[in-house]
């Protein structure tokens, strides 16, 4: 069980910085660039036994998509054992600043906690600047005496952790939150506005994730470990990913590149289409980057209460048609917004996982393979058919089968695929690819010349000799 430290303040003071800073990681997403935290974010620190929470800024204009961040950092701090308001010593203390003062010090959201979480104001981007100066100035906002460091540089922070951070923690009266088990990684991807986080808020049945009618509203990788019928989950909300040609902003490509990197670090990927738009070629470079990974993969058509029966019956032949490459898959056909179809979900996301993961015994993967080759032998090569003698397990997640023959690397593509459908017939494998590869057996006499022994070598010369002979009577006749 760990304590819990929140992250909050205005935009763009350096919260994700000291969020990496602490957990010595690059999970944040960090720019020159106010509004770029959006959703919650979670880490364990590397510097001391507590959780990091990184939040979306507060500038207390609640239009547009600023309410919900608000709504996400006042989750925060209610969990929070101790919050840290973050505060620029560059800009100097400003109205932000004290409109979140004023918050923090009344905490009147609580009602349900005996006390109120304690504060810690810290100074952030200290560099250059006399930090008694500095302090006198942030001393008015009321909440006891700040401490000064540079996120970026490392300045304070380990004083920061060790003097300050350890003593508010080390109070009696702190209740400490623990992470879950991470169980399976399931990771939900799409392009932009296809409902990835509204399914992520329905699979975790609250408003964990930023919503808004607008694409683009996901910028990071927001990994949530979460319980579902007594089974740990952790359920990563990623970036949309449009075409390449399309991605203008340096931000954006940020995006991508981290939620490329959680499709590499999930078990299970829910790939999220949707229904009104039906599938796009983006969508097929999506499913491309799973196959490429060797990712578990499940199917979730979003959208589709919202269309009429002849619109429903050309999609599924659209899909039926384009997506005959994965048939492995599972496909769903879902409402994220009116939680329609979510729990066959879970399903297909533990078939896939056990699949996935499955340990095959070298025994059954030796039988279905002399199954296989029986019904349908390896082409010839050269006049030579390919033998493939014996396979055994080489990898779980995708699953990798190593068959060992002569000649393999002639095997092509189709028989390939041959023997991927009987291996995934055959043990009933569900959502996940399977890997094959082929390997040689050596020659142990390849590049060693036999050396003649004497006997040997006067009975080729007697050869010879009688061949050239022969050639000789040849002429003369001829």
């Amino acid at each position: 069980m760990l304590p819990v430290i929140a992250l909050v303040g205005r935009p763009n003071v350096g919260k994700s910085t000291l969020f990496n800073r602490l957990t010595r990681t690059r999970s944040a997403l960090v720019a020159s660039f106010p509004g770029l935290t959006r959703d919650r974010q979670y880490g364990r620190s590397a510097r001391g036994d507590f959780i990091v929470v990184d939040t979306g800024g507060l500038t207390g204009d609640e239009d547009g998509i600023n309410g919900p961040m608000a709504e996400q950092a006042m989750q925060a701090i209610d969990e929070a054992d101790l919050v840290v308001f973050m505060v620029d010593a560059r800009d100097g203390r400003v109205v932000g600043d004290e409109n979140i003062a004023g918050v923090l010090r009344r905490q009147d959201w609580q009602e349900d906690k005996n006390q109120q979480v304690p504060v810690l104001l810290t100074i952030n981007k200290i560099d250059g600047i006399n930090p008694d100066i500095v302090s006198g100035e942030f001393h008015t906002l009321g909440l006891g005496e700040p401490v000064c460091v540079s996120a970026t540089n490392g300045h304070g922070i380990q004083q920061f952790i060790d003097v300050h951070v350890s003593a508010f923690l080390a109070n009696p009266g702190v209740e400490s939150y623990g992470l879950a088990d991470t169980g399976i990684r399931i990771a939900v991807i799409g392009r932009p506005n296809t409902g990835k986080s509204t399914l992520v808020n329905r699979m975790l049945g609250e408003e964990r994730v930023v919503v808004f009618d607008e694409a683009g509203t996901t910028r990071d990788s927001i990994y949530i470990p979460f319980e579902h019928d007594g089974k740990a989950y952790t359920i990563i909300d990623t970036a949309g990913i449009r075409r390449r040609g399309r991605v203008y902003e340096s931000v954006e490509k940020f995006s991508v590149v981290k939620a490329l990197e959680a499709i590499e670090n999930a078990h299970v990927v829910i790939l999220i289409i949707d229904a009104k738009d039906g599938i796009v070629e983006q969508d097929l470079h999506l499913l491309g980057h799973v196959l490429d990974a060797g990712r578990a993969l499940v199917i979730a058509v979003n959208k589709w209460d919202g269309l009429v029966r002849e619109t429903k019956k050309t999609v599924r032949l659209e899909l039926e048609r384009r997506l005959t490459f994965i048939d492995f898959a599972k496909i769903h056909f879902i409402s994220a917004l009116h939680g329609t179809g979510i729990k066959s979900l879970y399903g297909s996301i533990h078939r896939a996982y056990d699949s996935a993961t499955l340990e095959i015994k070298t025994s059954e993967l030796n039988r279905v393979l002399e199954r296989a080759v029986d019904e349908h032998q390896p082409p010839l090569v050269r006049g030579r058919r390919i033998k493939l003698r014996y396979a055994h397990l080489g990898g779980s997640n995708p699953p990798v089968i190593v068959v060992h023959g002569n000649q393999t690397e002639f095997v092509p593509d189709a028989y390939r695929r041959y023997l991927e459908h009987r291996f995934i017939k055959a043990f009933k494998m569900e959502g996940t690819p399977v890997r094959l590869e082929f390997r040689t057996s050596d020659n142990p006499y390849k590049g060693h010349s036999n050396e003649l022994n004497r006997r040997q070598v006067n009975k080729r010369r007697r050869l010879m000799d009688h061949v050239r002979k022969q050639k000789r009577q040849r002429k003369r006749r001829g």
